[in-house]
């Protein structure tokens, strides 16, 4: 056992990249025990060899700027990306798999928009794809939902899978603070990158949404067929108004299955105190899964940083190399259900609806009148202040999203609605 070696190229050696080589060094021992043998770093592709990265247990000949050329290699047996993007990703992936050289990536962003393009490249060269470090972190999730939980039925998965998100609305939550504030304190602690688009304004949720239903539910889903709302438009209002529901504000990727079709949205929502997620706070992320023998699940912990990301990288490392020793291949794409993508009007959900109004006779009943005409039946009305502050707030029953919407449309056109304050949807109740 000890003259086996399982070679390895490492594509990025970024926050995780990094990450991944100094356990690599740091575990070997171990590692070489859990596997049967030896895994042997052969090459880091970097765009830039001089970058500082700190002192890495490696000689600096490993490292070099063409990256398809490494993956080339005879001496290549699997290949770790942590690069992410599209392309060159793709192609250095495709590559890799179609010459049976079983890829490990943590690529979020290309699974989500062509993950089937990579099963089938793996199909063809006999080779595994394992992505756990592609949604959550270090959180062993997707394991769970494409092997623990095989036999049985999963209908829905609701998870907090953006720490970004989580941090800005929990610390809205708790100080009282509007978005700008949050998300400034979020960039000085590192918790937002510089431009933070696809955090606040929920792709990086979208893509792992699509990788999690497309398991749970074994139906090819990309990011496009995820519904989609950031974070910007929540306001400290909303966040107060949320907590005098006894509610928190959190954004959710849902994905649900029905008898012939998958429904899967990313947006923010209020849910009550009580539901598992309202207390995942800070970073962290958590996923809450349903099924119909199981009953319901739930798995919490750090969803991203270079530790836990390189943490779940590892646990793949060690997947596929016991496979290649073994000549076994894991199980690939499950996709036999092929559900219907249910577009988001559809969908039945909940609104929270706040009105700037005119504090005058009738404007209830004419209020009332608009959710009449569209079959959305309301729950509770509530209305704060007089005359020129006259803030009406309606929460509805569960109705098609469609209707909802052509609901808030026809109240925006009424005279004695000033203003439509927010929007939000009510989940867990």
């Amino acid at each position: 056992m000890a003259a086996k070696r399982v070679r390895v190229a490492l594509l990025g050696c970024g926050t995780v990249g990094a990450e991944v080589v100094r356990l690599m060094h740091d575990q070997a021992a171990d590692l070489t025990a859990r596997i049967g043998a030896e895994l042997e770093l052969v090459g880091i592709a970097v765009r830039r060899p001089g970058r500082d990265r700190g002192p890495l247990p490696v000689p600096a000949g490993l490292f070099t700027t063409d990256a398809l050329g490494l993956v080339k290699r005879d001496d290549v047996d699997v290949v770790v990306e942590v690069v992410g993007g599209i392309e060159p990703a793709r192609t250095w992936l495709v590559e890799a798999l179609r010459a049976g050289k079983s890829v490990v990536t943590a690529n979020k962003a290309l699974l989500a928009e062509d993950g089937a393009t990579l099963h089938a490249a793996a199909v063809e060269g006999g080779a595994d794809l394992y992505y756990e470090a592609a949604v959550a972190g270090a959180i062993p999730l997707l394991r769970p939902l494409r092997d623990s939980l095989h036999g049985d039925r999963i209908t829905r998965v609701t998870g907090i899978v953006n720490g970004t998100t989580n941090f800005i609305l929990s610390a809205m939550d708790a100080t009282g603070a509007g978005f700008s504030e949050a998300l400034e304190q979020a960039t000085e602690l590192g918790y937002a990158e510089p431009d933070p688009t696809a955090d606040v304004e929920g792709f990086d949720a979208a893509a792992k949404a699509a990788i999690l239903a497309s398991l749970a539910f074994h139906t090819r889903v990309t990011a496009a067929d995820v519904y989609r709302e950031g974070i910007t438009e929540v306001t400290a209002a909303d966040v107060a108004s949320a907590r005098e529901m006894g509610c928190v504000i959190k954004l959710l990727c849902i994905a649900t299955r029905t008898a012939d079709a998958v429904s899967v949205r990313v947006h923010p929502a209020m849910i009550p105190r009580s539901h598992p997620l309202a207390g995942v706070g800070d970073a962290f992320n958590a996923v809450f899964v349903e099924a119909s023998a199981a009953g319901q699940l739930m798995f919490y912990g750090r969803g991203a940083g270079g530790a836990p990301t390189a943490s779940a990288v590892l646990g793949d490392l060690v997947t596929v190399a016991r496979n290649r020793l073994g000549g076994v291949r894991a199980a690939g794409e499950s996709a036999y259900a092929d559900l219907r993508i249910q577009p988001m009007g559809e969908v039945v959900t909940r609104y929270h609806i706040s009105l700037d109004v005119a504090d005058r006779a009738g404007v209830l009943a004419t209020v009332a009148g608009v959710f009449a005409r569209h079959d959305v039946s309301i729950a509770t009305v509530r209305q704060s202040g007089r005359g020129d502050d006259a803030i009406l707030v309606i929460v509805t029953h569960g109705a098609p999203d469609a209707a909802l919407a052509a609901t808030v449309e026809e109240l925006r056109q009424l005279d004695i609605v000033r203003s439509i304050a927010s929007v939000l949807r009510v989940e867990g109740e």
